[in-house]
């Protein structure tokens, strides 16, 4: 294909990233050393209380807003370089929980730890169920009937297709007081069950909800992998002796390696900006992500003031966070790659 070809197909996708992404990102990435303010004046403020034979006056200072000629508040925006950053990561506190032998009580004490230690487990965990339950729904979907194939990936694909808020409700509504399973698990141990009383019993049930909304995706590729599988490797395989889970193993899941590295990296960036199942669950109380921490940041205060600057920060150590975690899965790719 010629040059002048390839850059008229590719322009418009480069123009659509650099608008919607590479522009947006630096901004954010600027907004992170700049701090909006309101601008402040000192006024002289009498007041008078009546008295006989004549009223008694006091002048205290007070600070109010200075406004414009609109009475709009007035905002200057001042360079604070990695004050921002400082605020979010609380270096000083977490140093001193360290240095008091109270190591674990960062990931309790300081909400941006408290969000990564979530965001990670969460990330680290649901990878290899959402892998490993997608690659078995593919494998049992290849072997059924071919008159019921049609119906069976329907139904695995249901999860997949409902909105990821409306899925989180769901699951919820389940456990939550009096919900169906909440009475049946009841029934069953015969005692009470408050699954959303403690932070660690929700995080289970957001593990849960993510590998049954997930694995249906990853399914679809694995599915669509063991359609190119060699078949006369896998009759060598039978005909050696193999077992079912051997052919898997050793033909199987080294063909659909590739495909492996590309769900992990999908997931791996979806899923270290978790943020549905924290408003879905109304796990705020219990338990936070780094996406949700953005989120709290850009919410007005009672003042009405939004910090916008440390959404900003929040948001570049989320991303940096994003990348140290493709970095082994990309080298890994590349590696594989160039041995091909």
């Amino acid at each position: 294909m010629k040059q002048k070809t390839f850059f008229v197909f590719v322009a418009p996708s480069l123009l659509m990233m650099l608008i919607f992404i590479a522009i947006p990102l630096v901004s954010v990435f600027i907004q992170s050393f700049y701090v909006t303010q309101n601008v402040y004046e000192t006024v002289v403020v009498e007041t008078c209380t009546p008295s006989f034979p004549t009223s008694i006056c006091e002048k205290t200072e007070k600070t109010v807003p200075l406004l414009d000629e609109n009475n709009t508040p007035i905002t200057q925006t001042v360079f604070v370089g990695l004050d921002t950053y400082r605020a979010v990561l609380e270096p000083e506190k977490a140093v001193q929980l360290i240095r008091s032998g109270q190591f674990f009580d960062i990931f309790t004490d300081i909400d941006f730890y408290k969000a990564l230690r979530f965001t990670l487990m969460f990330t680290l965990i649901t990878l290899p169920l959402v892998i490993g339950v997608g690659l078995l729904i593919a494998l049992t979907v290849n072997n059924v009937a071919q008159n019921i194939k049609g119906p069976v990936i329907f139904i695995s694909l249901l999860p997949f297709i409902i909105t990821p808020v409306i899925g989180a409700l769901s699951i919820k509504w389940l456990f939550i007081g009096d919900g169906l399973l909440t009475r049946a698990l009841e029934s069953l141990i015969g005692q009470e069950i408050a699954m959303f009383a403690q932070g660690w019993t929700i995080e289970l049930l957001m593990m849960f909800y993510r590998v049954w909304h997930v694995a249906p995706f990853a399914f679809v590729i694995f599915y669509a992998g063991l359609q190119s599988v060699n078949q006369d490797t896998l009759e060598s395989a039978v005909i050696d002796g193999a077992s079912r889970f051997e052919r898997v193993r050793y033909v199987i899941i080294p063909h659909l390696m590739p495909l492996i590295y590309f769900i992990a990296l999908i997931h791996l960036m979806d899923t270290y900006r978790v943020f549905e199942e924290i408003i879905g669950f109304s796990s705020e109380a219990h338990v936070i992500s780094l996406q949700w921490l953005t989120f709290d940041f850009l919410e007005p205060d009672d003042t009405g003031n939004r910090a916008i600057s440390r959404a900003s920060a929040s948001s570049m150590l989320t991303m940096i966070g994003i990348i140290l975690l493709l970095i082994p899965v990309l080298n890994r790719t590349l590696r594989d790659q160039k041995k091909g």
